[in-house]
């Protein structure tokens, strides 16, 4: 956990407690992964959730990813590619989610071709001010399901 959040601090201005980090790891522990080097550090890591509520609103299980990052001297790698892809499949065959979603911000370029370009996420809808600091959001989706 430790890892993952000092990757997180470095990386992006979005940062969470240990407490968040505790709760994903404790309750999806499976959809949840990390990259290491030779050495066995944090190099990389995707932190994801299952909608809880999904069902009680009579909504198909979906995952969610909370965040994904990637140290920049590992990147062009294809790790955030391979870490995405762990956690996707996971999340459809462990709880058999149909969808997962995430937010990027709209300025974020490289990993919007990710999701778009290289994984087949589709932007869903346009979030107004969804991070702190008053960006807009791109709220993507893919499905899980066999096309």
């Amino acid at each position: 956990m430790m890892g993952m959040q000092a990757t997180n601090l470095q990386n992006l201005p979005e940062n969470y407690v240990m407490k968040f980090w505790m709760y994903h790891a404790m309750t999806w522990p499976q959809i949840s992964f990390v990259a290491e080097d030779h050495k066995g550090r944090i190099v990389g890591y995707v932190l994801a959730k299952i909608e809880e509520d999904s069902e009680e609103k009579g909504e198909p299980v979906h995952g969610h990813v909370n965040s994904i990052s990637v140290l920049r001297s590992y990147r062009r790698l294809g790790l955030a590619k391979k870490l995405m892809l762990l956690s996707q499949e996971a999340m459809a065959s462990v709880y058999k989610a149909e969808h997962v979603s995430l937010h990027v911000r709209k300025s974020n370029k490289a990993a919007i071709g990710l999701y778009r370009d290289t994984l087949g996420f589709e932007v869903a809808k346009v979030e107004k001010k969804y991070y702190g600091d008053g960006e807009d959001a791109l709220s993507m989706r893919l499905s899980l399901k066999d096309p």
